[in-house]
This record gives structure tokens, C-alpha cells and sequence, in this order.
């Protein structure tokens, strides 16, 4: 038999021990020396990089709620600038329509007076025309009572009769 089939499973060769273990030595130094430091700077350049992305994620997420944030008090902002000027508005056309309600007024107080001496002229000039329309029948009666030189009674006569004889 051969001697190398004649070894147990067991039996332990020194020669193949130590090539086995001088080529581990060597693939563990040349696995350091070229692919050691590349694989970890591989793997810390991937763990920055999702480091800066989660770090970029919390700040846009922070960012945006400051935008959020913002954004209702800006519409609280233009809420109450909008109900202010809205007062403001109703507070203008309060004052507008009082204004113009005052001014009707005193333009109908104005008209009113205007009317008022309209018919005071009116009344006078008719008080003068009933005047001088008395003043001439008083003339004309007086004439007549001259005309006829009679009694009182009988003047009395002649002017009432006048009179509805003028009605």
C-alpha cells in the first residue's frame, strides 16, 4: 500500500501544516498590504456618505418644518392684515354713506329754507296785491258813497252790496 493512503483522517502532517500555514501568514499580509486598507476605507466612505444623507434628510426634514412653520404664521399674518382691512372697508363705507347722508340733509335743510322764503316772498307779494286790491275797493266804495251822498245806512248798503258783488 501507498504510505500516503495509509494515514489516518486524524494523523496530522507537519510538512502540509506548515505550507498551510506559511501561505495563510502570506495571503493575510498581502490581504492587509493591498486589500485590507481599501476595503475599509471603501466601507467608512459608504458609511459617511450615508451619514451625510441621513444628516441632509433631518435637515430638510427640520427645514421643511421651519418652512411649515413659517408659512402659518404667514398666513395667520395675511388672515389678520385681510380682517383688518376688511374693518377697515366697512368703517369707510360707514363713514362715507354718514357723510352722504349728512350732506342730503343739509342740502334738503338747504332746499327747505330756499322753499320757506320762496313762500314768504309769495305770501308778502300776495298780502301787497290783497293791499292794493283793498285800498281800491276802499277808493272805489268811498267814491261811490261820494257819488250818492246818503245816509250811513244806506252807505252800509252800498258797500255790502259792493263786496258781493266782488265775490
Amino acid at each position: 500500500m501507498n504510505p500516503v493512503f495509509t494515514q489516518g483522517l486524524l494523523d496530522v502532517d507537519f510538512g502540509l501544516f506548515f505550507w498551510i500555514l506559511i501561505t495563510f501568514l502570506l495571503f493575510l499580509f498581502l490581504l492587509t498590504k493591498f486589500a485590507w486598507r481599501p476595503i475599509l476605507n471603501a466601507l467608512g466612505e459608504r458609511e459617511k456618505a450615508i451619514k451625510d444623507s441621513l444628516e441632509a434628510a433631518q435637515k430638510a426634514k427640520d427645514e421643511a418644518l421651519h418652512i411649515s412653520r413659517e408659512n402659518e404664521k404667514a398666513m395667520k399674518e395675511v388672515e389678520s392684515m385681510s380682517q383688518r382691512l376688511r374693518k377697515e372697508a366697512i368703517e369707510e363705507a360707514e363713514a362715507l354713506r354718514a357723510d352722504r347722508t349728512e350732506k342730503a340733509k343739509a342740502e334738503a335743510e338747504k332746499l327747505l329754507e330756499q322753499a320757506r322764503g320762496t313762500i314768504d316772498q309769495e305770501k308778502k307779494k300776495a298780502l301787497m296785491e290783497l293791499r292794493e286790491e283793498v285800498a281800491k275797493m276802499a277808493i272805489e266804495a268811498a267814491s261811490r258813497i261820494l257819488e250818492e251822498e246818503i245816509d250811513e245806512e244806506r252807505n252800509r248798503k252800498i258797500v255790502d252790496r259792493y263786496i258781493k258783488e266782488l265775490t
